[in-house]
């Protein structure tokens, strides 16, 4: 497949996908999602590949999260239409989960929203130095649609979900966001040695234990929990609270930028 929004290579037996829409921040747009999806099915496929590694183009992102400028260009949606809509975004986030083989995310700078959502869906979390990390769609009452955190970080979660605070690298890796945290010049090196060296385990004994540790999570709940979670974000998302329709209309008639600035100048005072 050609791809238009992401970047597929083999490296050995490592698959590297990349979100590659730089100059948006590497936001999940609905062609991006569907076109990762595919991507991850693909490596997932081919008895040659082990292990796949997930990253974002540029110096600047992992990702943003789900292109908010798109959804700002169509037509408001009826709860039916957010379900489908949310149970798209579910799915994409679950392709990594429910991949076969180890996925790996590699994070470079800003990964926030949505895209932490797909972060925490991966089975390793790398990241560089300047990363941050963040639940900001609640900052505007947008639902989380993927609600993996509390299966991450335990209760931990409730702050950042309930503040959308940003945090840095270091307290990712303090909480258990994340894995490692390497030098930005080093974390593609760094984590392709990992990965390689994970890719000379056997495939089948890769496969397997992570069927097995999937499992547990399942015997826990975690698959009735999702669902809940996707089914709270439906509902969340249809509800015009007062801030989201201020948000919205912002973002439709004057911009991104200045629903963004209105949006900051709320919580600026007590930061």
């Amino acid at each position: 497949m050609d791809y238009k929004t992401i970047a597929y290579e083999t490296d050995d037996r490592v698959a590297i996908i990349t979100f590659n829409r730089p100059e948006r921040l590497n936001a999940f747009s609905l062609e991006l999602r569907d076109e990762v999806a595919h991507a991850v099915n693909t490596a997932d496929s081919d008895p040659e590949i082990r292990v796949i590694v997930i990253t974002g183009a540029g110096e600047r992102a992992f990702s943003a999260g789900y292109d908010i400028k798109q959804s700002a260009e169509a037509p408001k949606k009826t709860v039916a239409q957010w379900r489908d809509r949310l149970a798209g975004d579910y799915d994409f986030t679950f392709s990594v989960w429910n991949c076969s083989k180890p996925v790996i995310a590699m994070i470079n700078g800003y990964c926030l929203a949505g895209a932490l959502e797909f972060a925490q869906m991966c089975d390793i979390r790398y990241c560089s130095d300047d990363s941050t990390f963040g639940v900001v769609e609640t900052r505007f009452s947008s639902g989380v649609v993927t609600m993996i955190m509390p299966w991450v970080v335990g209760a931990r979660a409730r702050e950042l979900v309930y503040t959308g605070d940003k945090i840095d690298a270091a307290e990712a890796l303090r909480l258990g966001l994340v894995n490692k945290v390497f030098p930005k010049k080093d974390l593609r090196q760094e984590t392709m040695k990992i990965a390689k060296r994970m890719s000379r385990v056997a495939l089948a004994c890769l496969q397997w234990n992570k069927r097995s540790i999937n499992n547990t999570y399942d015997a826990q709940g975690f698959q009735a929990a999702m669902r809940y979670g996707l089914e709270a974000c439906t509902i969340l998302d249809a509800t015009e609270t007062p801030e989201y329709q201020k948000f919205d209309e912002l973002r439709r008639e004057k911009g991104l930028n200045e629903a963004m600035r209105w949006r900051d100048d709320q919580f600026r005072q007590f930061e």
